[in-house]
């Protein structure tokens, strides 16, 4: 059998107290610290014994990979992840960390080649699964493998050798937008209270709905004109709380529709904190906007219960079937994108507001 490399041969140095110090990197921890032995002894002669009898037993001992399973590694991945990451965006991880181990579970790390990977993938295509689903549960794979790399667990990370699923076999997210008869019917029918109003600017601004729970009144123009995207609502434990936008592109001035400015002005003379407020805390959690977005849909009648994020789609659908360039449409819904991203922050905020002036039509 060969004699298994190790992680280099180590060095040797005498420190000020007189011993004589070996110290080796036996690779890296799962949050990334690296993984430093040391022994000692009074003379060399004594540490080289020492560092032999050492070096015996790690050969002896199974290489890690071959008894630690897939999903073992995958907690360490996603433990080290925390703080590295929005409070967040690490909790939206558990679901695709549990769907990876329900799928690998027990494999372990060393037995899981780029054959399984592709049959993985293909398996998703087969249960209809979209290509922004399958692409999240690929990318968060080829970490947890990249990071398993890294540590020399496996000698090449699987994903990044798999076939890639070919985009003609992916069925395209489907993103529901409100029909124009359905943009009227609200626009009649939703009174003008809070969620009335939110509705109505969510329809003319593209704002998500974290980022209207996170509106300010000075964020309002005092002409109702336009609204800065300066921060939004983050969940932490249950508990919502002020964080950044989604992405760098998401800080952005979105201009009002003439139409919409008084609903504006309206939400600018609020003596709260925040526009969207709990009734015993200065924030309003997600889950009841969403509740009351649904109610307030209902009862307007002939209109879809949809999610309050398709408003940001029919914003984007309608100006987009207007003739609104793609570019300006980007800046103003502030959507990262990996490849156009640096040439959208162009968009000149004149362009933006003729583009917005197209959907006073809507609203007035």
């Amino acid at each position: 059998m060969p004699r298994r490399r190790l992680h280099g041969e180590g060095t040797y140095r005498k420190r000020p107290n007189g011993l004589w110090e070996w110290q080796i990197m036996l690779g890296y921890h799962p949050d990334g610290r690296r993984n430093i032995k040391s022994l000692y002894a009074r003379t060399q002669q004594e540490l080289r014994k020492k560092v032999k009898q050492f070096q015996d037993e790690l050969r002896a001992k199974p290489h890690l990979s071959r008894v630690m399973p897939f999903s073992q590694w995958a907690d360490a991945w996603y433990e080290g992840m925390r703080g590295q990451v929005s409070d967040t965006t690490f909790a939206s991880y558990a679901y695709t960390i549990r769907i990876l181990k329900e799928h690998f579970g027990d494999t372990k790390l060393e037995d899981i080649k780029a054959i399984h990977v592709e049959a993985f993938l293909k398996e998703m295509v087969a249960a209809g699964k979209s290509k922004s689903y399958i692409s999240k549960i690929r990318g968060m794979m080829f970490q947890i493998m990249k990071k398993a790399e890294a540590n020399e667990l496996i000698i090449k990370n699987p994903v990044a050798v798999a076939d890639k699923i070919k985009t003609a076999d992916l069925e395209p997210s489907k993103k529901d937008s409100f029909t124009a008869a359905e943009i009227q019917r609200m626009l009649e029918r939703l009174p003008m209270d809070r969620m009335g109003m939110s509705i109505r600017l969510m329809l003319g601004t593209g704002m998500r709905t974290q980022e209207i729970m996170a509106l300010q009144p000075h964020h309002i123009a005092k002409d109702g004109s336009s609204i800065q995207i300066r921060q939004a609502v983050t969940m932490s434990k249950g508990t919502p709380k002020i964080g950044p936008p989604k992405t760098k592109t998401s800080y952005r001035n979105i201009p009002v529709p003439e139409g919409l400015r008084d609903v504006a002005m309206t939400f600018r003379k609020t003596d709260h904190t925040y526009i969207w407020h709990g009734e015993k805390t200065e924030l309003c959690n997600p889950s009841t906007f969403r509740r009351q977005f649904a109610i307030a849909l209902a009862k307007v009648g002939d209109v879809r219960i949809l999610s309050p994020h398709c408003c940001r789609h029919t914003y984007i659908s309608h100006l987009q079937s207007m003739g609104v360039d793609i570019q300006t449409i980007q800046s103003l819904s502030g959507h990262a994108d990996i490849d156009m991203t640096e040439h959208y922050l162009h968009v000149q905020d004149e362009v933006k507001v003729s583009a917005v002036a197209k959907l006073d039509r809507i609203f007035h």
